[in-house]
């Protein structure tokens, strides 16, 4: 019989919460383009933005992804909609926002590896702020080959949404926000709820465990890796993060295993674990901001970047130190 306590607190208020900060996002980045501060904050990355080609609205959101990665995609997705961006320059900037993205969980990210795993959380962190650097890096080699040369920084006539945003009165700019919201808003809820609705039940028939335990049980491309090792890999792809840095304190603790490898097997249970993971808590939201297909093409993009980036890094350590 189905538990109707379970299904307020693992479908209504997850997915109202959801809704609440997709609606707070979009509304902020409604605000600033409508007070028309979004050049301010272009200015802020404007040296990353004219390196990588990259036009004004990308400044801004790469700026915006340090405090809210909601508003930042509904600012690209808005462009988008409205062509002031192409396809390829909004699959370029919702990439090169990783780097901002991580910088924004990071402090809360530090207060729970660092109790459990000690010294070995430096060197973790080391390696996925390089990783993350290293992906902003090729998104911007990629883009500076990619796009077209565009100095529109200072450029007034290179944003024509901008253009609309002259001085007004409050009620006019108030009543802008409002229009723009509803319209945004009808647009995200179509696909968001149901997408939502049909993930929870996927995860509540264990589709979603059963294939975390299919990739536990197919490690043995990995007998490079001391045994004990395993036991934190199985950890992450069984349950979550948190489970894998028990296991990695403990081992660690107990002197099983070295700082090195704690380190490496916690990048490989983070390469491993993620990619169905973002699936699943970022592709409802995703959908709703852009179309389900580009949601899914954003989300396979960025997983694959990020696995490189972390095999990258995660090499480089395991060889040279």
């Amino acid at each position: 019989m189905f538990d109707i306590s379970v299904f307020w607190s693992d479908l209504c208020w997850p997915l109202l919460r959801l809704t609440f900060f997709i609606s707070l996002g979009v509304l902020i980045g409604n605000l600033i383009e409508s007070l028309n501060w979004t050049r301010a904050l272009a200015r802020l990355a404007a040296p990353l933005v004219r390196l990588g080609h990259l036009r004004n609205v990308s400044g801004v959101s790469f700026s915006m992804a340090f405090f809210s990665g909601v508003t930042a995609n509904a600012m690209l997705a808005e462009a988008y909609d409205q062509s002031q961006i192409t396809k390829k320059e909004l699959i370029l900037s919702n990439l090169f926002n990783s780097l901002p993205t991580y910088f924004l969980h990071l402090p809360s990210t530090f207060f729970v590896i660092a109790p459990m795993i000690k010294m070995a959380a430096f060197p973790y962190l080391f390696l996925t702020a390089g990783a993350a650097f290293f992906r902003a890096f090729v998104v911007l080699c990629v883009s500076r080959i990619l796009l077209p040369c565009q100095n529109e920084v200072n450029d007034p006539k290179s944003s024509p949404e901008l253009e609309q945003n002259k001085p007004q009165g409050k009620k006019q700019i108030l009543l802008r926000i409002w229009k723009r919201f509803q319209k945004r808003m009808r647009k995200i809820l179509k696909y968001t709820v149901p997408i939502y609705i049909i993930i929870f039940f996927l995860h509540r028939f264990g589709i979603f465990e059963w294939l975390e335990q299919v990739m536990a049980s197919e490690q043995g491309f990995l007998f490079w890796l001391p045994p004990e090792s395993l036991s934190i890999l199985i950890s992450q792809l069984a349950a979550e993060f948190t489970a894998g840095l028990a296991a990695a304190g403990a081992l660690l603790d107990a002197g099983t295993l070295t700082i090195k490898e704690v380190v490496v097997a916690l990048v490989l249970g983070n390469i491993l674990s993620s990619p169905i993971r973002a699936f699943r808590h970022q592709f409802p939201y995703y959908a709703g901001i852009y179309k389900p297909a580009l949601a899914l093409k954003l989300i396979v993009f960025n997983q694959g970047l990020r696995v490189s980036s972390l095999l990258t890094m995660g090499s480089i350590y395991y060889f040279m130190f």
